[in-house]
């Protein structure tokens, strides 16, 4: 199974792909769409689109598995994340992907056993459990990474389901 995660955002948006072959779980590559705020909003998140479109027909992964908002009290930024999470799921619709939602609670504690960790705890983990050499860099790819491992958790204890369905 391979697992595409995303740490969806319009500044930087995260994504990690990782494969699951029996009980080992490896990288396949992460990173990170950047876009920069002299960029038009509709340019910004055609870009994402474009690039998460094109991860998604390169690695044809099985699913996707996407952060989903928390609140914040910049109602700017929810709207800007609202919208990286509209073309980003748009992007798994059109290539028939199957699609789960985790909240961060619930990547934590797959990731982690604790649903509170740091995000130090959170990246310490997600290097172990890839066996990655250093740190995945920078945060928002670390953080797709643990996505894509809750993902992968969630779809190998047989929870899985499409599109708007509660997971794990």
């Amino acid at each position: 199974m391979i697992a595409l995660g995303i740490d969806p955002g319009t500044a930087i948006c995260g994504y990690g792909l990782v494969e699951a072959q029996g009980s080992r779980i490896r990288a396949l590559t992460y990173g990170v769409v950047e876009t920069t705020p002299d960029m038009a909003g509709a340019m910004r998140l055609k870009k994402v689109h474009q690039e998460i479109d094109l991860l998604i027909k390169q690695y044809n992964p099985d699913i996707m598995g996407v952060e989903q908002l928390f609140m914040n009290k910049n109602v700017r930024t929810v709207m800007a994340v609202g919208q990286a999470r509209g073309v980003i799921l748009l992007a798994a619709a059109q290539n028939a992907l199957k699609l789960a939602e985790y909240t961060p609670l619930q990547v934590k504690q797959a990731v982690t056993g604790y649903g509170k960790a740091t995000k130090e705890q959170v990246i310490y983990m997600t290097q172990r459990l890839l066996n990655l050499p250093g740190k995945p860099h920078p945060d928002d790819a670390a953080d797709a990474l643990a996505v894509a491992i809750c993902t992968i958790h969630c779809g190998n204890i047989n929870r899985m389901r499409i599109t708007n369905d509660r997971l794990c």
